[in-house]
């Protein structure tokens, strides 16, 4: 049987350890799924900086290119103890995700935010919030916007000023809103689009633009939201939304704020897709330097985000169900890594979760 081709990136820090867990759920699931997966590793990040001076290769950005899809680990580390963060901010580790996800054309970045039964007393909201439960997926444009806009700094009459410019042209919001959409049928038919459209011009076409899409999505119910009620409403009724679809730096912010009120980033996937079924998979967290190495790093963000790979890249949905309910069936067991354990739980590393969940697929 031929094997689907995966390019993976290990990265830096506890990166290795969390994606070595997520190749060994894969395998356990392809075994009883009946599909192999060839995978091929490339470096990014610090570890490229190490091998080749630069945090991304033409090299690297080929093998992904020529892959279905790309299983990352984290990127970078300490930025007050790491050489690496002594380069220019073109050559730091970070530079290569923006570089990747530019090479690939990765316009759309999906993050779920789930709330586990079992882990509620981890969520630090009221339980009489919390109770309620909560289901969203943030679809944040990722290509775009003050990332990606001109920027300079330079002295004028002896004073320094920097200008970040914020551009969106209305080809770029209408495909994002589409992937919006089209997953929002998949899941419970609603869209809250977020923006600024009380202050900013790229907000008031992000804005147009969404409404014109939505008239092709009869069926799937469109609500605005200004960028600062959000935040707020994440926090007061989280059980309200279903897809959240917001530009760049918007859904950086709010998608660590939602991650946040699951009680922990580290069980939070991510997806980054292009306008094919091609996309890079990765966990919500960083590298966290500080505990690479040390066995105790929790490796479900990534598994889920190793399941999001084959339901929405290689259409192996069966198996994305079954990983997803084999995390579900080892929490509802009792198994926790560190940042979950409570008092009565089984605490865990690493590999001896990711073993827990393998045999559980």
């Amino acid at each position: 049987m031929m094997g689907r081709k995966i390019a993976v990136i290990p990265g830096d820090g506890i990166g290795p350890e969390i994606v070595r867990e997520a190749q060994k759920v894969l395998d356990a699931a392809g075994k009883k799924f009946g599909f192999e997966l060839d995978y091929t590793e490339v470096l990014m990040g610090g570890a490229s900086i190490d091998v080749h001076g630069v945090p991304l290769t033409e090299e690297a950005i080929e093998t992904a290119k020529n892959s279905e899809a790309v299983l990352m680990g984290s990127i970078g580390g300490d930025a007050k103890t790491s050489p690496w963060y002594q380069l220019p901010p073109q050559r730091r580790p970070e530079a290569g995700l923006l570089g990747i996800r530019k090479a690939l054309n990765l316009f759309a970045n999906l993050r779920p935010a789930y709330l586990y039964e079992e882990l509620r007393a981890a969520c630090p909201l009221r339980e009489d919030i919390s109770k309620a439960g909560f289901d969203m997926l943030i679809m944040r444009e990722l290509t775009g916007g003050l990332y990606f806009g001109e920027r300079y700094t330079k002295t004028e009459d002896g004073i320094r000023k920097a200008v970040d410019t914020l551009e969106y042209n209305e080809n770029e919001i209408r495909r994002i809103a589409v992937k919006a959409f089209d997953i929002a049928r998949k899941r419970r038919c609603k869209v809250c689009s977020v923006d600024k459209a009380n202050v900013l011009d790229s907000s008031r076409l992000w804005r147009a633009v969404v409404e014109e899409v939505a008239k092709d999505y009869p069926d799937v119910t469109l609500e605005h939201m200004l960028v600062d009620n959000c935040a707020m409403q994440l926090v007061r009724d989280p059980a309200q939304f279903d897809v959240i679809l917001t530009e760049n730096m918007f859904g950086d912010i709010l998608s660590d704020e939602a991650s946040m009120v699951t009680g922990s980033i580290g069980m939070l996937s991510s997806a980054s897709l292009n306008e094919t079924k091609f996309g890079l998979y990765e966990p919500s967290h960083g590298s966290a330097p500080d505990i690479a190495g040390k066995n105790i790093a929790n490796p479900i963000a990534t598994i889920l985000s190793a399941a999001m790979m084959l339901r929405y890249s290689l259409d192996l949905d069966e198996a994305a169900d079954g990983i997803e309910a084999a995390v579900r069936q080892v929490l509802a067991d009792g198994y926790r890594t560190g940042d979950i354990w409570s008092e009565g739980c089984i605490k865990v590393g690493t590999v001896e979760m990711g073993d827990q969940i393998a045999q559980r697929v």
